[in-house]
């Protein structure tokens, strides 16, 4: 029999209620909580500064790099020996590979679902991404990561890109939170003259705080936000802790006249790569990767390391073979950025800290990009009860402790505009529909596994920025764990028939993490069956199948209805899609050929042109 709707309820907002009753027990784990801070306040405001703290911070500090359109195969520690990423590697190897976290399928619902910690389907921004001439942006009823991290006594920064609303100067980073912020206010821009282009408008868009930032033209945005990550974390006094997030334009694609921007010298290195696209993207994430390991050795030359929370991830699947003129990768998985396959929403994530039990090990805890709110406030020493309502669910003890998740399902997307939508719940995944027509349903490469790429080079990696820090502080890394490691996240799908239904008593216990014990009206085993969304929904086994290549849909038609009734109560509580159509006030022309805050102006036509 079909559950009743509001299991989708204890679902999807299990995590309001978890906040509701708080935690049962004590998390070994996290940091001590020392009382609020006198003068902190619980609001959207800035608030005074926190005062003076110890001469080393109780609470942790955070590092969150962010990377933009990176694929799942992109990352050496994934398996691809094609491009090495010896910095990010390091990272795994010493801390966990997170290797069930998705993400959602594209920038603005990542960024908005990361510092809300709320389902984009619950603010009006699952739909597309947040174009800079939109009159709209993240509602300000939404209270975001650094303002709650404020109330612990954080110091706040944001380095990179914004891209959830600049349309009146109240949307922007500085009054949202963040003590400073250098960096781009739309999707993306050219790494070089820092100007976006959605056509028919093309203006500047680098920022320090709301002053444009003419003086860094020429230079390459990477170099020019890791090294503002440095300066940050030199001039920090680390009795206060940090929340800085480096949300880089890497490896976006930049503006159509130069897609892929990178340093020609770098580029010069990858020669053995002969996609000329994919070689230029590897030099781009090349320089990406040496940002992670200037990061980590920044923060252990001012001795905050020991006490920092590192996590690197991307913001949704890799745009493959061309997609939005890129080339990153996404293999062994189906689909791309802004698709609802794995490719387009199974996230490259990392984390590092201190004191996780057991470090370098594949992490099998599902996760989902809004449980990153509750599980650092959670490391941070807070209690997430106090954060109020949310999508997201803190995972900090799960992952610190290897325990299981507490996270049973994730909801990928509802799009009613796009009519699609896709969830998971347990083992299982439903999709409805598609994107692009289906055009972009396939598996794309490269695999970057074995000749023509060289040999994996683990002396790389041990040899790296990353690791040497590591290694100071006393977190060696293990050539043998490492090789072990990336052997277990090297993901292989040969076709594999989806294992038998749970138990009724795991069924009971979970009923919506695993199929029904009995499906009455299953089918016996077949081949793979191919699955086509415009048709009919379809079915995968996820953990037995992650490229989806054999659809279950009609074998499983009880545990399809299941599935299918779980979307249609969690699309009750979704609000429409706050899309609007682009204000002409935007275009750069008016405003000095930048790109700003147009809707706290008047524009005055110009009777001379």
């Amino acid at each position: 029999m079909a559950p009743r709707a509001w299991l989708w309820m204890l679902l999807v907002l299990g995590a309001r209620l978890r906040a509701a009753e708080g935690s049962a027990e004590v998390d070994a784990g996290h940091y001590e909580s020392p009382a609020p801070a006198p003068g902190a306040t619980p609001t959207s405001s800035p608030g005074p500064p926190a005062p003076s703290l110890p001469e080393r911070s109780p609470r942790p500090h955070i590092v969150f790099i962010l990377a933009d359109d990176l694929g799942f195969n992109d990352v050496g520690f994934r398996g691809s020996d094609q491009i090495p990423t010896p910095n990010i590697d390091a990272l795994a190897y010493g801390g966990l590979v997170l290797d069930r976290y998705y993400v959602t399928p594209v920038c603005t619902p990542t960024r908005a679902a990361l510092l809300t910690g709320r389902h984009p389907i619950h603010n009006g921004m699952q739909h597309s991404v947040l174009y800079g001439a939109e009159p709209r942006g993240l509602p300000l009823s939404e209270t975001l990561m650094p303002q709650h991290l404020r109330r612990l006594g954080y110091a706040s920064h944001l380095v990179g890109k914004w891209h959830l609303g600049s349309f009146r100067r109240e949307y922007t980073p500085t009054q949202r939170g963040f003590d400073s912020h250098l960096g781009f206010w739309t999707g993306h821009h050219d790494y070089y003259d820092h100007t976006a282009v959605e056509t028919p408008f093309w203006g500047l868009d680098m920022r320090r705080g709301l002053e444009p930032a003419w003086e860094l033209h020429g230079q390459y945005s990477t170099e020019v936000f890791t090294a503002e990550a440095e300066r940050l974390i030199a001039a920090h006094n680390a009795s206060r802790p940090l929340f800085l997030l480096l949300a880089h334009a890497a490896v976006h694609s930049a503006n159509p006249y130069s897609p892929l921007p990178a340093p020609d010298n770098v580029v010069a290195r990858f020669d053995d790569i002969q996609d000329y696209p994919r070689r230029r993207f590897a030099a781009m994430l090349s320089e990406l990767d040496q940002s992670v390991g200037r990061v980590v050795a920044a923060l252990n030359r001012a001795k905050m390391l020991s006490n920092s929370i590192i996590i690197f991830s991307t913001d949704n699947g890799g745009p493959a073979a061309g997609f939005n003129r890129n080339a990153a990768s996404n293999w062994p998985l189906r689909g791309v950025k802004n698709t609802l396959w794995e490719g387009g929403v199974r996230g490259a994530g990392v984390l590092w800290a201190p004191h996780v039990a057991s470090p370098g090990r594949l992490a099998p805890q599902l996760l989902h990009v809004t449980d990153w709110l509750p599980t650092l406030y959670r490391a941070a020493g807070g209690d997430p009860k106090e954060l109020g309502a949310l999508d997201g669910i803190d995972a900090w003890h799960a992952l610190t402790k290897d325990a299981p998740s507490p996270r049973e399902a994730v909801l990928h997307n509802i799009d009613d505009i796009y009519g699609n939508a896709a969830l998971t719940a347990g083992d299982w995944k439903l999709l409805q529909g598609t994107t692009y027509g289906g055009e972009w349903d396939g598996w794309y490469g490269p695999s970057g596994r074995g000749p023509p790429a060289p040999p994996y080079d683990l002396g790389q990696v041990l040899g790296s920025r990353t690791a040497r820090a590591l290694r100071q502080v006393g977190r060696p890394l293990s050539a043998a764990l490492a090789r072990e490691v990336r052997a277990a996240a090297m993901l292989r799908c040969p076709y594999a028939d989806a294992r038998a239904p749970a138990s009724s008593a795991a069924a009971a216990a979970s009923p919506t993490a695993s199929a029904p014990a009995r499906d009455e009206d299953a089918a016996p085993p077949q081949g793979p069956q191919p699955c086509l969304p415009l048709q009919a929904p379809c079915l995968f086994n996820v953990r037995d199948d992650p490229c989806e290549r054999n659809n279950l849909a009609n074998r499983f038609p009880a545990l399809l209805r299941h599935l299918q009734s779980l979307l249609k109560a969690a699309n009750a509580t979704a609000v429409p899609a706050a899309n609007l159509p682009w204000d002409p006030r935007a275009d750069p022309r008016f405003w000095d050929h930048t790109w700003t805050n147009f809707g706290d102006y008047s524009v005055l036509r110009n009777a001379v042109s």
